[in-house]
């Protein structure tokens, strides 16, 4: 007489347990911080931002300057026909920035000269924070964040 298996054998056991250990591996790593994003999201706008108004006041051989406001940031000296001028408010409220090359600067100068000051500035998110800056000649790049 045939005996009746009630249980699952011990392969059974361990194939389950692989395939739930894959899915939570692969669903841990899909999902990113979503602070780390976000600032690494407002340090890469920064950095676009910061750069077309370089090549604008290039253009135009205006002088451009940058400054951050309590809820966001602008360009002065822009001429009237470009698309950066007037304040832009941060992608997240919280964002805070700081200029910290030129030491005791309070903006950043964009132009119109093709070699400029080596300049950064942090981009703060809470605990989270981002260092945009160039050495002068290369384009405003993410340099580096600390948590």
């Amino acid at each position: 007489m045939p005996s009746k298996s009630l249980g699952f054998t011990l392969l059974e056991l361990m194939v389950v347990l692989v395939i739930v250990a894959l899915a939570t591996a692969g669903v841990s790593l899909a999902m990113r911080d979503s602070d780390a994003t976000r600032i690494e999201r407002e340090g890469l706008r920064l950095s676009a931002l910061l750069e077309s108004a370089r090549a604008q006041s290039r253009t135009s051989g205006l002088p451009v300057v940058w400054r951050s406001l309590p809820q966001g940031f602008e360009f002065i000296g822009l001429p009237t026909q470009g698309g950066l001028k007037g304040a832009r408010p941060w992608l997240n409220q919280d964002t805070q920035a700081q200029v910290i090359q030129p030491p005791g600067a309070q903006s950043l100068v964009l132009g119109p000269e093709p070699l400029i000051p080596a300049q950064r500035v942090v981009l703060a998110q809470g605990t989270r924070r981002i260092t945009l800056g160039t050495d002068g000649l290369s384009p405003f790049a993410v340099l580096g964040s600390a948590p």
